[in-house]
């Protein structure tokens, strides 16, 4: 009993860690506000694929060899780190141009864009309780658009990028870690390369007399990779009932970065549309809580 109890508080911190980390990172990249967003990724990229290099065979070795026997698995880690680079593009790029609020809500909305996924490609069927949450959420979006004359096309993109980077990683059938290892091997020579060419041409940020720069930049790979170890030592503790409601910090944390330290605009529209999604986010999360709680009743 005392064993099962350090396990749960012991995986709620990890995860709530791992949360923060996600929730505050936005403060990183903004401290890299000068350079651009496409620089930004590729130090990422190559950075966070140095210290899986490290990390995973001291963990994983054997899932990390049988990675690279499975045609399909590195197939679809091709695919998925196409998805991931054009996230984290995206992510990044929003954030240095003052749009943290709307990169907030794609990923307040990620989790509904996870069952829309699973309905249309994996043909799970929807209960009447996600209906509502998807139709709220879909509600929420439209005000968006309607009251501001502009799709936020920055929300559906981050929130969709993600649902569907899960959803190649499923049939990819990887360990999380190997997964990301895999996926970022098979990005880095060319973020290696595009840093030697800038960097050659005078026009690259790291090593340019900058300290904090540079150090900013080859720290990316370590505040990427920490709140992924966080949160997969967290997640095999707790059950999928906490995690998901832990998983709303990261996103909460961004749009008040973007609100109260950032003067980010948050109009009666955006009132409107965000009481939407957490209400959809509200019904989703009550009916996992129900779900995990029904085979212990039994």
């Amino acid at each position: 009993m005392i064993e099962d109890r350090r396990k749960t508080w012991l995986g709620t911190l990890y995860a709530l860690l791992s949360f923060l980390i996600w929730g505050f990172l936005p403060l990183y990249w903004k401290w890299l506000g000068g350079v651009p967003a496409i620089e930004t990724l590729a130090h990422r990229v190559f950075w966070a694929g140095a210290v899986l290099i490290v990390v995973v065979p001291v963990l994983q070795r054997r899932e990390l060899r049988a990675a690279f026997r499975d045609p399909r698995a590195l197939l679809a880690a091709m695919l998925a780190g196409i998805l991931l680079g054009a996230n984290w593009f995206v992510y990044i790029w929003a954030i240095s141009v003052d749009r943290l609020v709307e990169a907030s809500l794609g990923y307040y909305i990620n989790p509904l864009v996870n069952v829309l996924l699973g309905v249309v490609f994996l043909r799970e069927r929807l209960t009447r309780p996600q209906t509502v949450a998807l139709a709220l959420a879909t509600a929420g979006v439209l005000v968006l658009t309607v009251s501001h004359g502009q799709f936020p096309w920055i929300s559906i993109a981050l929130g969709f990028s993600f649902g569907i980077y899960g959803l190649v990683k499923k049939i990819g059938r990887l360990n999380t870690l190997v997964s990301l290892l895999v996926e970022l091997l098979l990005l880095a020579p060319v973020a290696g390369i595009y840093i030697l060419i800038i960097g050659r041409a005078g026009e690259g940020a790291f090593a340019a007399g900058n300290v904090m720069i540079t150090a900013l930049l080859a720290g990316a790979g370590i505040v990427t990779v920490t709140p992924l170890l966080l949160f997969g030592a967290g997640a095999r503790r707790i059950p999928l009932s906490r995690v998901g409601f832990l998983q709303y910090i990261a996103p909460t944390a961004m749009l008040l970065i973007g609100t109260v330290l950032y003067d980010e605009p948050f109009t009666p529209a955006h009132a409107v549309s965000f009481a939407l999604i957490w209400a959809a986010l509200a019904i989703f999360t009550v009916t996992i809580v129900r779900g995990q709680r029904r085979p212990r009743e039994k």
